[in-house]
């Protein structure tokens, strides 16, 4: 797995550390969402060190702990003449998942090894206040959001495992619960922003929308997404408490021009116009 990528500096006088987890998407990198979003980071950090809010951001880019290799990518086509031995290209990929959908079973093999690397990252960087994804990494977003929600939800003792497993009998392994929670020392999160996100329907899943997500989330869907149809976005909308949505006329990307940027740092000012609001939890 690539190594994690980061986007920070040291905090200023006067302000305070504010931890975003950055999830990239489906065939992603930790290193290419950073590239992405490079523009969204520099305007949050001059729209959020201002007072009264004194915030310095910090981003937090891991990258997701499955390989894809070309094969595994939507609208591949092999070229023409290629031969099974070009395997070995394969592990040259800088393509990422958080985990794989089983089209067969609708499970998603992978998904623990994914939220186990994103426990991780959260407990490298001391914890996180808020976690940003995108598409897929939207999707994984909210869900790390509701397992933090402690002792608000627990998964059902008899709930199966979201991957596939060999032996029917086997127990559901969710260690992931307790690693994500220990990481972010039993807190909840701030906030939660999703781009292109969408649910994961997955009946194991279920406990983490019900109840609805209580964490503040922002969604962003575009018009035009070809790739998340707005039903499935619409879908994960639905399953949050009071969320927050913007609609911007383009696809399946994170739109970084000033106008939507700006909707962003709106919503983010908001969570924290209170005074004593840096040192509170909103749950």
């Amino acid at each position: 797995m690539s190594a994690p990528a980061a986007a920070s500096s040291p905090t200023p006088k006067g302000k305070a550390e504010l931890r975003i987890l950055m999830l990239h998407g489906y065939t992603q990198s930790g290193a290419s969402f950073s590239s992405k979003t490079k523009a969204l980071a520099k305007l949050l950090a001059k729209a959020l060190s201002p007072a009264p809010y004194n915030l310095h951001p910090s981003f937090l880019f891991p990258t997701a702990p499955h390989r894809l290799r070309p094969s595994d990518i939507p609208g591949y086509v092999p070229p023409e003449g290629a031969e099974a031995g070009a395997e070995a290209a394969d592990e040259e990929s800088d393509s990422w998942a958080w985990f794989r959908k089983d089209d067969a079973t609708g499970s998603y093999r992978g998904f623990e090894a994914g939220m186990h690397a994103i426990a991780k990252a959260i407990a490298d960087a001391g914890g996180v206040d808020g976690v940003c994804g995108f598409s897929q990494g939207g999707a994984v977003a909210a869900l790390v959001a509701a397992a933090l929600e402690h002792p608000y939800r627990d998964p059902p003792s008899a709930s199966p495992s979201p991957s596939p497993s060999s032996e029917a009998e086997e127990a559901a392994d969710w260690s992931w619960v307790s690693a994500l929670r220990a990481a972010n020392a039993n807190k909840p999160l701030r906030f939660c922003v999703v781009y292109s996100g969408f649910y994961a329907p997955p009946a194991s899943l279920a406990w983490l929308y019900a109840p609805p997500i209580a964490t503040p989330t922002l969604h962003f869907l575009g018009s035009l997404d070809t790739v998340v149809e707005e039903s499935r976005s619409r879908g994960l909308v639905e399953r949050c408490k009071d969320p927050a949505v913007v609609v911007h006329p383009g696809g399946h990307y994170v739109p970084v021009a000033r106008d939507w940027a700006m909707a962003l740092v709106g919503w983010l000012r908001q969570r924290y116009d209170e005074p004593e609001a840096a040192g509170k939890q909103l749950l």
